[in-house]
């Protein structure tokens, strides 16, 4: 097992070039997170190697460079199986992002399994990208979208989430964090009793994958997605897991080269899993960088980064309360991530 590295604030700084710039004559402090986060230098460093080392097209060519491309290509793929503990690599799918994710989920297995009067279920603190693919696959299916309410503190109720899966309910989808409250969602009780009903769970873990361990099999969702860039990776990338058996079962979601392993005129036949979602040339740059942004992760641990991050959280809610007349938090679920929203009265 590799030892972890020692977490020390200004080494870890020293990781990220752009905090060593000026904006508008002052240093530059980075509080949205939540949105994108900044990329370390060993990131940047495997984007510059991969153009200069390896650039070429991935599974097509049998050329040197194709088959470094394809091998480093691949090794994120397993390296992401093991980040989530997926018993298969072939279930762990690249997208452009969560919210590509999301939707490839809602066209392939919304299409696939909801019919008129199914009900999806989702939560009141979705992010878009956990909404409008619903409602549009909804729309299409005449299914019917309904909405797990939260308390005012920003905690899901989990006693009436439970209470409205049932025997119509097809698809249960929700945020494992909310990016705006920071509120961590008890999802495990919410997937054993969609189970029970025999009802898809899908999980939005942007926000959690850097946080705290997600182990997909322990939590046994259907599905669960997350994009790079909210992990220290490049942008434009994103992961899709989903069950070996599932991801049989349903259609593609988009046509064209790679998804394909025979092609005619007459008829298509699709490629084995996970090719048969991936279609095009991807992100190969970007995706083989993601490799390096998880192993930096993984350098210090979690649960270092968590223990930072709550300090943190503590730290800012006290001196805002203390300094800010009329300051008032929003979302303060006792179980919450290192996200501060807030009110300033009138």
């Amino acid at each position: 097992m590799t030892s972890l590295k020692t977490f020390d604030i200004q080494t870890v700084r020293e990781d990220f070039p752009i905090l060593k710039a000026d904006l508008n004559g002052k240093p530059l402090i980075y509080f949205d997170n939540a949105a994108t986060t900044q990329k370390p230098q060993v990131v940047l460093d495997t984007l510059q190697q991969y153009y200069q080392e390896m650039n070429a097209n991935i599974h097509r060519g049998i050329h040197t460079l194709a088959e470094r491309a394809t091998a480093a290509y691949e090794e994120t793929r397993d390296t992401l199986q093991t980040f989530i503990n997926a018993e298969h690599r072939e279930e762990i799918v690249f997208t452009r992002g969560t919210t590509e994710g999301i939707n490839l989920i809602a066209q392939t297995a919304g299409r696939f399994y909801l019919k008129q009067g199914d009900e999806v279920l989702i939560s009141a603190m979705e992010h878009h990208s956990n909404i409008v693919p619903w409602q549009m696959i909804c729309e299409e299916k005449g299914a019917i979208l309904k909405v797990m309410p939260i308390f005012d503190n920003g905690e899901l109720d989990l006693d009436a989430a439970l209470e409205m899966i049932n025997e119509r309910t097809r698809i249960v989808s929700i945020v494992y964090v909310s990016n705006s409250l920071g509120t961590i969602n008890p999802i495990k009780p919410i997937i054993e009793k969609a189970h029970q009903l025999n009802a898809l769970t899908v999980i939005d873990a942007a926000q959690a994958v850097s946080h705290f361990d997600v182990d997909v099999q322990a939590l046994n969702t259907d599905f669960l997605v997350f994009s790079s860039h909210k992990l220290y990776g490049p942008t434009g990338v994103g992961v899709l897991y989903g069950k070996k058996a599932i991801l049989e079962a349903i259609p593609p979601y988009q046509g064209g080269g790679e998804m394909i392993k025979d092609v005619s005129f007459e008829k298509t036949t699709y490629n084995e899993l996970p090719y048969k979602f991936e279609a095009g040339t991807p992100n190969i740059a970007d995706t083989v960088a993601l490799k390096t942004a998880v192993e930096y992760v993984n350098s210090y641990g979690k649960p270092v980064l968590a223990n930072q991050e709550n300090d943190l959280l503590s730290y800012a809610t006290a001196l805002l309360t203390e300094e800010i007349e009329g300051f008032i938090p929003v979302g303060t679920a006792k179980n919450k991530v290192s996200v501060l929203s807030f009110r300033i009265e009138g």
